[in-house]
């Protein structure tokens, strides 16, 4: 998160439009522990730190692989 920028929580649909990922795929790496669990906003409300998934996708083992395919060409 950067200084002085407020981090968003955002909710199932964002997370899955970010990600690419299904709704049954998410829950099933959140209950593997290979996504970040949500933070409770209410009594029946849940979302994700934005931060938090930016840099779960940051870390995705394709995208070093990528860029690093890119600067050998």
């Amino acid at each position: 998160m950067t200084a002085g920028v407020p981090d968003r929580i955002l909710r199932i649909k964002t997370v899955l439009e970010r990600t690419g990922l299904s709704r049954s795929t998410l829950y099933r790496k959140i209950r593997e522990g290979t996504f970040p669990r949500q933070v409770k906003i209410s009594a029946q409300c849940a979302g994700w730190r934005e931060s938090i998934v930016n840099s779960w996708i940051a870390e995705l083992p394709g995208d070093k692989q990528s860029s690093a395919a890119d600067t050998a060409h």
